[in-house]
């Protein structure tokens, strides 16, 4: 912890975008409509959107003061791997839509910062491509899971073969949320073909479809990608194939929480899909509390949906969290300024982060619980 912080504001950065706000409306400008609001948008009325970010306002720092804070740091380990920052870039898939670096962008960004990326399955970039981009990265996989379970298999085992670290199944997403605004837009990137690259560069998949014509793949990845009929036990079928970490994203529910720890599983990522599926779900941090106290620190527990700043970081580490996942924010980024965006957006949160945590009076995140907290609002 220094000043750096402080002495480093003058006139060579009153230009430069702060607030995620800024961000978010350079953002518009520069990307068409259709691109923009399948970023920015969530599912039905928005009302699960709208609470992820004022569920945050329950919640205030209690500080401590007149403690040596000169040490403080942010580092932490997280699945035996240390870490800058408890930050994770999140599954955010056809990246292509927003920048033509794409996925390879926000991983070399991710890589120079030390913390992780996850690719997405509907990356517009392969697995590989990605891994390629930034060799020396804490890369993680995101797998939506397919009906075809060669294809799961297929994917999980390219990513160990590629360097991944972790495998990140989400589950939240059996079938897709109703987002009006792709629908009044008539906006569907994978009909553009800018998520499709891990499957077509698939050997399962690619068996999988017997005339390769363009109407076939993509209506192949549709079937595919939609899982209705996916339960607990088929998720065990991956550790036949990887040796990997498996976390489990899309959990909002303590008992499920239970169920992923009984079954084994790696890690858990609380979260409501930035609340782009299930409309009138609680807000992640809302169902942290109850998830962290079921978990009990018997495997990594990470959050995402609706977190800006470094504040709403430590409101999720003092609740129980082990590191958080933002999506939008670095996306925005991606979208003004590609990589150089992505490091800003980083950036930013990590001096926010450095700054609260000593402030607050605490010298780690390792230090951090509920006492650090209390409660303001309902």
């Amino acid at each position: 912890m220094s000043a750096k912080s402080f002495t480093t504001i003058g006139h060579e950065t009153k230009d430069h975008p702060i607030y995620i706000e800024e961000w978010e409306q350079l953002a518009k400008e520069k990307l068409k409509k259709g691109p923009f609001d399948y970023v920015r948008s969530g599912a039905g009325d928005e009302k699960t959107l709208a609470a992820n970010r004022a569920a945050f306002d329950k919640w205030s720092i209690y500080p401590r003061v007149l403690r040596d804070v000169t040490d403080a740091t942010t580092r932490t380990k997280l699945l035996n791997q240390e870490i800058s920052l408890p930050l994770l870039l999140a599954p955010l898939g056809y990246q292509g839509i927003i920048h033509p670096d794409a996925e390879c962008a926000s991983a070399r960004a991710a890589e120079k910062a030390g913390i992780p990326f996850v690719t997405s399955t509907v990356s517009t970039r392969s697995l590989e491509e990605v891994a390629e981009a930034a060799p020396t990265g804490k890369n993680w996989f995101q797998l939506y899971w397919s009906n075809n379970r060669e294809v799961s298999a297929s994917m999980v085992s390219r990513a160990e073969a590629a360097g991944y670290q972790a495998i990140v199944v989400t589950v939240d997403t059996g079938l897709l949320g109703w987002r009006k605004s792709d629908f009044k837009n008539g906006f569907a990137p994978l009909k553009e073909a800018m998520g499709d690259a891990n499957y077509r560069n698939d050997p399962a998949f690619r068996k999988s479809v017997p005339h390769w014509t363009e109407e076939n793949i993509r209506e192949e990845i549709l079937k595919n990608i939609l899982h209705p009929n996916l339960v607990w036990e088929d998720l065990l079928f991956l550790r036949e194939h990887t040796l990997l970490p498996i976390l489990v994203k899309g959990i909002l529910h303590p008992d499920d929480a239970e169920k992923a720890v009984d079954l084994g599983l790696d890690g858990i990522i609380v979260s409501n899909h930035g609340g782009r599926q299930l409309d009138g779900a609680l807000a992640s941090i809302d169902a942290l509390p109850a998830i962290a106290a079921r978990v009990n620190k018997r495997v990594p527990l990470l959050v995402d949906s609706g977190f800006r700043s470094g504040s709403d970081l430590y409101k999720a580490l003092a609740l129980g969290a082990d590191a958080v996942l933002i999506g939008r924010p670095y996306i925005y980024g991606l979208a003004v300024s590609g990589e150089a965006g992505v490091t800003s957006i980083i950036k930013n949160l990590q001096t926010e982060l450095d700054l609260t945590l000593a402030l607050s009076g605490a010298n780690s995140i390792n230090e951090l619980s509920t006492t650090n907290l209390i409660q303001t609002g309902c």
